[in-house]
């Protein structure tokens, strides 16, 4: 990629730089917040149904992959490339998914760093009858919800267009 081409995608994907930054740093500040205090303790009780509890992930959601952490470093790479690849599919959607998007970038970003820093994930959220998660983890469902809200808004539009 020329530097000319690479200054024009800068400038054209700005705020996608600027939100991943923000969800990014929220994530690393609120896992080194897990690592220096829950640490310790272990768990927190916030309410009665919401605990603060450190947990070192080294699987996938809901306990799946367990010590396949390399695995899936590499599966969050190829994730993020092919997302790259989709870039313009997801955002002729429509604006939730463009948001959608972004937050999927960031949140992988996120658990991927941990992965490669740590060796496993920080996860600290613990609603007592979900597994634990974390912001990444949010940010990533969260993502895909808002991409899905503007595929169905597209499938219902071509839909009544047949008609």
């Amino acid at each position: 990629m020329s530097m000319s081409r690479l200054k024009n995608f800068l400038t054209r994907n700005k705020s996608l730089f600027i939100i991943t930054a923000l969800i990014f740093a929220a994530d690393r500040i609120s896992k080194i917040l897990a690592l220096k205090y829950l640490t310790a303790v272990g768990s927190i009780e916030v309410a009665p149904f919401f605990r603060l509890t450190y947990v070192e992930n080294t699987g996938a959601a809901f306990g799946s992959f367990k010590n396949g952490n390399l695995y899936l470093a590499l599966i969050s790479v190829a994730v993020l490339f092919m997302m790259f690849k989709w870039k313009a599919e997801v955002e002729k959607l429509g604006r939730c998914a463009s948001v959608g998007f972004i937050f999927i970038v960031a949140g992988a970003l996120g658990n991927m760093y941990d992965r490669l820093a740590l060796g496993f994930v920080v996860d600290y959220f613990d609603f007592i009858v979900w597994p634990v998660f974390n912001v990444a983890d949010s940010f990533i469902c969260i993502g895909a919800g808002l991409i899905m809200l503007d595929i169905f808004k597209d499938w219902r539009r071509k839909k009544s267009e047949v008609k």
